[in-house]
């Protein structure tokens, strides 16, 4: 009796063991904290690079650790690597982080900012005509409220013609940026005193096309159609860049200037700051603006 007794007590007190496989730490694991739409209302997305929710919010989780050492790897800053990596790990909903369209990307940066740090971003500008610097904090809720307010409007009307554009995907734009970078550093060592006057004018010229040829190729790859005043409609890329290459440059000027407005309405404006008398009396003006930029490496310490 006094063993069945004791053994009884044993059961009773022994903590319940798991199934194999099972973690007990999971519901520790981390939550959402921030739901954030998309300024692209989830189009332009590939077919299985999204799960997007009915109301159009994506669950938001805050970085890990690794996440955040993925922004101090400069290689992977470079090709746009841990971007991708630090995408899909807090906003699962993201699938193919590099199918993400431009306009989106941003905002989920923000996002994971938010759900990571909070709602403050410490801001620092030069103060004009002074050696004093300024900081600011800037709400990051506002900012996402300018980027979700954006319209992408993917409509240009050119001589009887309809062309529909899309926004870059993030691979297609961490692409361009790579190739320009090249280029631009390449036309930098034409100041070499090594190279004579004729090597430097080659070199100028070799890299003026390449950038040429990368500009004409960002205005192809964001044409999704074409439409003539006949009423066909162009979708093949060989058909639409042989257009592309022996049209009237009205056509290129207007796809680009509809480009570049696109691209305004999710940039965010500078900071308008009224001068403290200490920087007026360094010579500052009484009103200046400070511009806010996104270098991710410094976004996220």
């Amino acid at each position: 009796m006094l063993y069945e007794h004791l053994l009884f007590i044993r059961r009773k007190t022994m903590p319940e063991i798991k199934a194999p496989g099972a973690n007990p730490l999971q519901k520790y694991y981390r939550q959402p904290k921030v739901y954030v739409g998309l300024p692209s209302k989830g189009q332009w997305y590939p077919e299985g690079t999204i799960d997007m929710p009915e109301n159009g919010e994506l669950p938001v989780y805050a970085m890990t650790a690794k996440d955040e050492l993925a922004f101090r790897t400069p290689d992977a800053l470079l090709n746009g690597q841990s971007v991708v990596d630090v995408v899909q790990s807090c906003v699962p909903s993201i699938k193919n982080a590099w199918a993400v369209p431009t306009i989106d990307m941003d905002a989920l940066l923000v996002a994971i900012r938010m759900a990571t740090f909070g709602e403050k971003l410490e801001v620092k500008g030069q103060v004009p005509n002074t050696t004093i610097e300024r900081a600011f904090d800037l709400d990051l809720r506002l900012v996402l409220d300018k980027f979700l307010g954006g319209q992408y409007d993917p409509t240009v009307f050119v001589n009887d013609m309809t062309i529909t554009l899309r926004p870059q995907t993030y691979k297609e734009f961490t692409q361009t940026a790579i190739k320009t970078f090249e280029e631009q550093r390449i036309a930098a060592v034409i100041n070499d005193e090594n190279m004579t006057d004729e090597e430097k004018l080659g070199k100028f010229n070799e890299s003026f096309i390449k950038l040429t040829g990368l500009t004409i190729d960002l205005v192809v790859n964001s044409i999704v159609s074409i439409q003539t005043s006949d009423g066909d409609i162009v979708t093949d890329r060989g058909h639409i860049a042989d257009f592309m290459k022996n049209a009237d440059k009205d056509f290129f000027t207007a796809i680009t200037k509809k480009i570049e407005e696109q691209k305004k309405q999710f940039e965010l404006e500078p900071i308008k700051v009224q001068a403290n008398e200490e920087e007026l009396e360094a010579g500052a003006p009484k009103e200046y603006t400070i511009p806010v930029t996104f270098d991710q490496a410094s976004f996220f310490a």
